[in-house]
């Protein structure tokens, strides 16, 4: 992006800043600005943070990450009393790039002390109903994780198996890698559900997708739903085809949350990825007294696609 393209893109840019400041303002939600860099990180196994080095007071280079989202020091500030907050935050994933990714990305996050995930996802429509003149006049759509995959590829994702979903793809045509037998149940139902029922997503009308299986909880509570099954509290957002937002009822355990960091980097070390160092200033948080709350994270960037009808997320970004 260059010259005057690159200026008319800037200032739509300000101008969704600009709207998006005004909604939290009304609502009393404090604009925070966090650190980019850390020592510890919110462990995924599927995300990679890009390290590197500083050096403090003339002494041995240290080593550092930049962080993949500004979840752990927001989170450290909720639990030390500040109350609703959100922040336009880079965020930094090494290896990704593409149409809808890039290794430095802009993302809008924050969090409800008191509100569930409902009670977000509520916000999170009005949020994007103001910002984005498409979703403007439309009731966002809800459906369960389970109801879209039997709707959309005719399986049960909590009644079945790796030879199930492979012989899905076959017959829808997806194609697997050869590490598709050594991976988990929710790796192919993710690649099932990125490759074949994503772009299909939030097409007529944007799309909430809640009550995932509790193994894809990450920083999500877990529930028991009335059938037994235990469902994680989380939903994500779909517009014309793109994730848009990932958010939680956030998870106050500590205990648990050390449990789940340990698991994702043994996840890691099966998948010939590094171990990373867990955010320990978090955990204390959690265990110091956390809020109930909700929290999510929207791709700004994509947002801004979507309200400017981009095709490529460098299209609204400064780029080399």
């Amino acid at each position: 992006m260059s010259g005057a393209p690159q200026i008319v893109m800037l200032r739509q840019r300000a101008r969704l800043l600009s709207s998006a400041r005004e909604f939290f303002a009304a609502r009393a939600v404090l604009e925070v600005d966090t650190p980019l860099l850390g020592e510890g990180l919110v462990v995924e196994s599927h995300i990679d943070p890009i390290p590197c080095q500083v050096t403090v007071g003339g002494n041995v280079a240290e080593p550092r990450h930049l962080l993949t989202s500004p979840e752990g020091p927001m989170k450290r500030l909720l639990a030390a009393g500040s109350g609703p907050i959100y922040q336009f935050a880079h965020a930094f994933r090494d290896g990704e790039s593409g149409s809808r990714h890039s290794v430095e990305f802009t993302m809008l996050e924050w969090y409800r002390p008191g509100f569930d995930h409902h009670q977000l996802m509520d916000e999170v429509e009005e949020l994007v109903q103001a910002l984005v003149t498409e979703a403007s006049g439309s009731t966002f759509e809800r459906r369960t994780y389970q109801q879209l995959f039997v709707d959309s590829v005719g399986i049960d994702p909590f009644a079945t198996s790796l030879d199930e979903v492979r012989a899905t793809c076959d017959r829808l045509r997806v194609p697997t890698p050869p590490s598709f037998d050594q991976g988990s149940l929710d790796d192919a139902l993710d690649l099932l559900l990125v490759a074949h029922i994503e772009p299909t997503l939030g097409k007529n009308r944007p799309l909430f997708l809640y009550d995932y299986p509790a193994s894809q909880a990450a920083l999500a509570k877990v529930y028991r739903a009335e059938d037994g099954r235990h469902l994680a509290q989380r939903f994500e957002l779909y517009m014309d085809g793109i994730e848009l937002a990932n958010g939680y009822h956030e998870l106050g355990d500590a205990a648990e949350q050390r449990r789940r960091f340990e698991q994702a980097n043994r996840a890691r070390i099966a998948r010939s990825r590094p171990a990373l160092p867990i955010d320990e200033p978090l955990l204390r948080a959690l265990d110091g007294g956390f809020p109930p709350c909700a929290g999510v994270a929207l791709g700004f960037d994509r947002l801004l696609m979507i309200a400017t009808d981009a095709k490529s997320i460098g299209e609204v970004r400064i780029t080399e």
